[in-house]
């Protein structure tokens, strides 16, 4: 590794499908603890995604607008090449009381073992957030609470979620 990598940038990654407030809160904390963030959405073809990646990457830039420091990049491959590739040696996770803990500390250990010098850095969600995923909004979405998505994810974006279940429902209806 070499030295021009810097601890003064971090790497924020994840799907962020949708981006809900519990991802915003990671970046505006991380955003507060590093010089600059670079938040890198993730192309995961494993996964039938509710936004294509280049949507979530604006999704993010409307939700971030306000953080000077922070940037919104589209990535593929391995989180670890993408945080070496972008000159940084600091990988930010954000974790959810027990239900995360296992997953990302796998995680953690796969990363070091494919490059040592980038190091883990967890953020724990606040307890407001512990029980907010993607997976969560999609549900409730999809149910028809779309009046309840304030709770969990950013005003911004609702009519974009909202807008993304209604089109999909016409599509399965007709």
């Amino acid at each position: 590794m070499g030295s021009s990598a810097s601890s003064a940038i971090a790497v924020y990654t994840g799907s962020f499908d949708p981006v809900t407030l519990g991802h915003l809160h990671i970046i505006e904390r991380a955003a507060k603890l590093y010089e600059r963030l670079i938040v890198g959405v993730g192309i995961n073809s494993g996964k039938e995604p509710l936004f294509e990646p280049v949507e979530r990457v604006g999704l993010l830039k409307r939700v971030t607008g306000h953080c000077g420091n922070v940037e919104i990049e589209l990535f593929d491959g391995l989180a670890v090449d993408y945080v070496r590739q972008r000159g940084s040696r600091v990988m930010v996770r954000g974790i959810r009381p027990l239900t995360d803990i296992a997953g990302e500390f796998t995680m953690m250990m796969a990363n070091r073992q494919l490059d040592a010098g980038i190091e883990t850095v967890f953020l724990m969600a606040d307890e407001e957030y512990v029980h907010v995923s993607s997976s969560l909004i999609k549900q409730i979405a999809m149910l028809g609470g779309a009046r309840h998505l304030d709770r969990f994810i950013p005003e911004e974006i609702i009519p974009d979620v909202v807008a993304r279940f209604m089109s999909r429902q016409e599509k399965l209806s007709g």
